[in-house]
């Protein structure tokens, strides 16, 4: 489709972009206390975007700006999930204490921006846009992450996600320019159907596969490309380690599904019941190994934290190998057990990050500790941090179950080559127990009730309520989530 035509498709993008203009001009004429009122700008912006993202959807793949973005039911699934992640991002570090006193509409501004970048890497399908919408949203999230000046570890993040994400993004450009050089083509799609019709430079293809994996392993933050997330997460404000853990990660996976299955299956179409893999490069057994790696490293190392935001974020390192155990059976089955992961993913985490962020601001601390006889000083938020905590561990009858059984059924389905990886799944599972555990016992078991002069935790309970509500909720009835997870499987190919 030419780009005049491809417009009429592309207005949630523009209207997002709208938005940022008019959140930049209208900062300029706030004084720094009153920069918080840039929320209301922000939260109808995003609103406004989810309207026409709805207004837009169609079940029906198109091409945009001759060939440059998908348009199909696969990119506007995580879309959505990306305007809500951004909306509640916005309201919540709005009434944050660590943001108080800070340029609120900048953080608003890039907030926004990193949106839009995700927005555009979901939908890419040439490799160029594919770097220019990755390098948005990294570049803007190093400036983030050290949004606190006054915080050393903010600081010390900043510089480290930094060093990481430039180093990895500079291998995968290179990575690029391989697949550009052995196919003469840009786009993602006719890569593929070159490299399935020609079998020769085997070595140059899995050398170009390992360096573009080091790029999106960054953004999702597997092993071995997993170093920055600790230090980041624990760094950053809170508010933007609860929208990093779910938004850019969960653009890397949609990109990740997308460009595996696209430029190297030897099959021509993605949306059949299942596909293989190019006969010169093993990928699948790769992120076999990549998945097991990853689970098991994230909990382990987890069970030593102390610090609740590193416990997360080592969390999310193993949650990482366990969505990738998704796209190895080359399956719907597979891809749509990541989907349906992600999606509780989303709920689980970001309401667990925006419970840290509320003790954090009345109790001053982020070590397991502070969250001692949590349950007497705010008996809501005990109860919600704890619906988190069971469906991250995948107990019943959470949304994390009901994820994570899609996911081990997807492999079991996928035959007996596959057993081995659901095995070390389950024993993962099994570990990650323990840690989750701890923050249970410290709200649940430990401390003692309070008498009436111990602050009250006064949180805005409709975020983290309209978070953990559905995690209860959809792990007894999932049908909407699986079906909207099912619909949205068509994923763009053109050759």
């Amino acid at each position: 489709m030419d780009n005049i035509s491809s417009l009429n498709y592309f207005i949630p993008e523009l209207t997002l972009t709208l938005t940022i203009l008019v959140l930049i001009i209208y900062d300029l004429f706030l004084k720094k206390e009153e920069s918080s009122y840039t929320v209301y700008v922000a939260a109808a912006g995003l609103v406004f975007t989810l309207v026409m993202l709805l207004s837009s959807y169609s079940n029906v793949e198109t091409s945009l700006f001759l060939g440059m973005v998908a348009h199909d039911p696969f990119s506007f699934f995580f879309k959505f999930l990306f305007v809500l992640t951004a909306f509640f991002t916005v309201i919540i570090s709005s009434t944050s204490l660590e943001m108080k006193g800070k340029f609120h509409g900048e953080f608003n501004t890039f907030v926004l921006l990193i949106t839009l970048g995700m927005f555009l890497l979901v939908s890419a399908t040439n490799l160029l846009l594919v770097y220019i919408a990755f390098e948005l949203v990294s570049v803007t999230s190093y400036i983030v992450s050290g949004y606190l000046k006054d915080s050393k570890r903010g600081s010390e993040a900043a510089l480290k996600y930094v060093i990481y994400g430039g180093v990895s993004s500079g291998i995968m450009l290179y990575g690029f320019s391989l697949l550009y050089g052995l196919t003469g083509t840009l786009d993602i799609s006719e890569i593929g159907r070159i490299l399935s019709q020609n079998n020769s430079g085997n070595l140059t293809v899995l050398v170009s596969f390992l360096m573009i994996l080091a790029g999106f392993g960054y953004k999702i933050a597997s092993v071995p490309f997993h170093f920055w997330a600790p230090d980041v997460y624990e760094g950053a404000p809170t508010a933007f380690t609860a929208f990093l853990s779910v938004g850019p990660k969960a653009a890397g996976f949609a990109l990740l599904i997308r460009f595996l299955n696209t430029a190297f299956v030897s099959q021509d179409n993605v949306n059949m019941a299942s596909w293989g893999a190019l006969e010169q490069l093993a990928w699948p057994e790769i992120m076999m190994w990549i998945s097991a790696i990853t689970m098991t490293l994230g909990n382990l190392v987890a069970l030593k934290q102390d610090n609740i935001k590193r416990l997360l974020a080592y969390s999310s390192i193993a949650h990482a190998g366990y969505v990738l155990m998704g796209i190895v059976v080359l399956t719907q089955d597979g891809l749509f057990a990541m989907m349906f992961y992600l999606s509780a993913y989303y709920l689980m985490n970001l309401g667990a990050f925006f419970v840290v962020l509320n003790v954090a601001d009345r109790f001053g601390s982020e070590e397991i500790d502070g969250y001692n006889g949590l349950v007497y000083k705010a008996p809501f938020l005990a109860v919600c941090m704890g619906i988190f905590m069971f469906s991250l561990a995948g107990i019943p009858p959470t949304v994390g179950f009901i994820g994570k059984f899609y996911l081990f059924a997807a492999l079991i389905k996928g035959g007996s080559a596959y057993y081995p990886l659901a095995i070390i799944g389950a024993l993962n599972s099994v570990v990650s127990l323990y840690y989750y555990a701890r923050v249970l016992r410290a709200m649940f078991v430990r401390g003692e009730a309070v008498d009436s002069e111990m602050p009250i935790i006064k949180t805005p309970v409709a975020v983290i309520g309209m978070l953990a509500f559905p995690v209860l909720i959809l792990g007894l009835y999932w049908a909407p989530l699986s079906d909207f997870a099912h619909a949205s499987l068509k994923i763009l190919i053109t050759h």
